[in-house]
């Protein structure tokens, strides 16, 4: 269910529903009626054909990325969260700080500074890409492995309790007990979490690695024609993220109703 359709069910009564929908119609005349259509008539989307290539391969690069921070996500979030339970403190706490670490620090400040002071620590240079998706796989991991975790806290104790009394071995345990259950809970705030992968991909245009933010502005500067080629690729982001978010809300009532089965 989309954020509008939530605000809507939520508020209740045709009355307010009426006026939410008298206010949009209020805002939408309100900018058609200011717009500046002058402007608007010269405005010449060639470039975007022209240069449709490039903007294909760097869509790809970014959808890329995605998959790069989801797979990475998931395979790291699984295993961290793993140790998060771990009755070893020192193990415990490092995972705790690396999530805290991450998740409290913006994107953009560790994509820096894995490109510039990373290479200072290690010795190794890394090239805009690898620095990008370093900090997108890190990124994704704290995020994954929190979502994970709440995922393994929500099994029934008695799924546990009984794991144990059965004397099943850990690598059992988990991956057979324990872990199924938690991953089919979390897989829809998962699916919505790779969504807000695929739009922060954009931030990694401060390398220009080639991703579609980048493109798009490399070519804003050659053809000094901004307003349409970044409107296009607003639209390409909204277009593909509003497929993610309806896959996502398929997954999730697929899971409840698979959940509604099971009980």
């Amino acid at each position: 269910m989309s954020a509008i359709q939530e605000i809507i069910e939520d508020s209740g009564g045709p009355v307010i529903r009426w006026g939410l929908l008298l206010l949009c119609l209020a805002v939408v005349g309100y900018a058609l009626t200011n717009a500046n259509w002058h402007t608007i008539r010269g405005l010449d989307f060639s470039a975007v054909w022209i240069y449709r290539g490039a903007l294909f391969n760097g869509l790809l690069v970014t959808l890329g990325l995605t998959l790069i921070a989801a797979a990475f996500g998931i395979l790291a979030g699984t295993v961290l969260a793993v140790l998060s339970q771990s009755p070893v403190g020192p193990v415990r706490w490092l995972v705790a700080g690396y999530v805290e670490v991450v998740r409290d620090t913006p994107l953009m400040v560790q994509l820096l500074w894995i490109h510039f002071a990373l290479p200072i620590i290690t010795g190794y240079n890394t090239t805009p890409v690898e620095s990008g998706m370093l900090a997108i796989a890190l990124h994704a991991g704290a995020y994954f492995t929190e979502v994970v975790r709440a995922g393994i806290q929500s099994v029934p104790h008695g799924q546990w309790d009984a794991a144990y009394a059965l004397g099943l071995p850990m690598w059992t345990r988990w991956t057979r007990v324990i872990l199924p259950p938690a991953l089919r809970i979390v897989l829809p705030p998962l699916a919505s979490l790779t969504i807000s992968f695929f739009k922060g991909t954009a931030i990694l245009s401060v390398l220009q690695i080639g991703e579609l933010m980048s493109v798009a502005g490399r070519i804003s500067n050659a053809t000094f024609r901004p307003v349409e080629i970044f409107s296009f690729v607003a639209l390409v982001y909204l277009i593909i993220g509003y497929a993610f978010s309806r896959l996502a809300g398929r997954l999730e009532r697929y899971m409840a109703r698979s959940e509604g089965r099971a009980s």
